[in-house]
């Protein structure tokens, strides 16, 4: 996966050893709207996918694209007003439609959910260990005593160190990674056969993303959890999922399995994703950042949602919207009518390239030649400077 294999490191379990044909969530034609005042909001459009025993499933996109809102509508927590069309499955259980009563036995024990804040998810005024105690009781009939062993031995199972006395401290005296190892703690207490994790990795730095991962793969490793990463660090996605999912404009645009949607991207989108990535092989030249902003949900364009910032958009692209069909490599979809001529382009990433304009090759290297360089200026300025000041050879 070249430059964007970023976390290959993190997966270091035996992927294999528990996935099986079982698919524990079965995901059709999913739609979520929210009515408002000033119209419908159509936050998912027509999602589908499975996810098996075993199987990490990467789900990425930009702010607002309906990722965060399609686990919410699995978990059943989304507003009353919300209007959920289409099929949910867990197992073979129908999920669209249940009653909190009839949801409540599923959620967090089947089917289970960690959240991107740990510090807004536990409650500042009691310990770790009486809330990890509390999340098994609510499934368990068993003894206080018996429930707080649990909670030691899920606290433990995520790595943290002197589980027992640590469970007897409150949420302020743990560190973000620590409370974010706490969360999936609580999420694993009652052995889930889904763990859906909303952005595990934010506000975090690279070294503990690295350790929070990896207590993911080892969790999936250990019980044979189906595991649903919801994300948008490409980064995470390249190194520890197996399948992957981009959705734009509450809808999916791509999916298949990691190798193919990072190697041979059938939808710009995608193309664009992956070339805002800061690469060190580009130092001191722009990102290729998407120009344009995401659509409205409320006022979507008429045919593709990605067409007004498509560098590749055509009039059938902005009147018809694609369906989501296999490209020319199996197992390969993409939302796209354009998606056969993208694969005849060499160097798709050059499709958003722009004009490198006050940029120079290595910035680095102005100031350690020249200490005495100012650090916030124009680095085209900061060159030209550095070669009038710099004595002839």
């Amino acid at each position: 996966m070249n430059d964007f294999d970023m976390t290959t490191s993190f997966a270091a379990v035996d992927i294999g050893r528990h996935r099986t044909d079982e698919k524990l969530l079965t995901v059709e034609n999913l739609s979520v709207d929210f009515p408002t005042d000033d119209g419908t909001v159509h936050a998912v459009r027509d999602v589908s996918f499975t996810l098996g025993r075993g199987e990490v499933l990467g789900i990425v996109g930009e702010s607002g694209s309906g990722k965060s809102v399609s686990s919410m509508a699995i978990m059943g927590l989304l507003p009353k007003t919300a209007r959920i069309g289409g099929s949910i499955k867990f197992k073979d259980r129908e999920l669209v439609g249940l009653d909190y009563k009839r949801m409540q036995p599923i959620r967090g024990n089947s089917v289970a959910m960690i959240f991107q804040d740990p510090m807004t998810s536990l409650n500042p005024v009691y310990t770790v260990g009486w809330q990890l105690s509390e999340a098994y009781r609510a499934h368990h009939d068993v003894s206080k005593k018996a429930a707080w062993a649990k909670a030691v031995e899920a606290l433990e199972l995520v790595g943290i160190p002197q589980p027992d006395r640590r469970a007897a401290q409150y949420p302020h005296e743990f560190s973000g990674g620590m409370r974010q190892r706490v969360m999936i703690a609580m999420s694993i207490i009652n052995d889930p056969d889904v763990v859906i994790a909303d952005e595990p990795t934010t506000a975090l730095d690279v070294t503990v993303q690295a350790q929070i991962l990896d207590t993911l793969l080892r969790i999936r490793d250990n019980t044979g959890s189906g595991i649903m990463i919801i994300t948008h660090d490409l980064g995470v996605v390249a190194g520890m999922v197996d399948r992957v999912q981009v959705m734009y404009g509450g809808t999916v645009v791509e999916q298949g399995s990691v190798d193919e949607v990072f190697e041979a991207q059938r939808m710009p989108y995608t193309v664009g994703l992956l070339g805002s990535i800061p690469n060190p092989n580009m130092l001191g030249k722009r990102l290729t950042p998407i120009s344009g902003a995401p659509p409205s949900l409320m006022n979507l364009p008429a045919g593709c949602a990605f067409s007004p910032r498509c560098p590749l958009a055509v009039d059938e692209c902005r009147t018809t919207e694609p369906a989501l069909l296999e490209t020319d490599r199996r197992g390969h979809f993409a939302r796209c009518h354009r998606s056969a001529h993208l694969a005849t382009i060499p160097n798709p990433q050059r499709l958003f390239a722009h004009d490198e304009i006050g940029t120079v090759e290595n910035p680095a290297a102005l100031t350690m030649a020249n200490p005495g360089l100012p650090v916030v200026e124009d680095l085209a300025d900061a060159q030209r400077r550095y070669e009038e000041e710099s004595p002839t050879s």
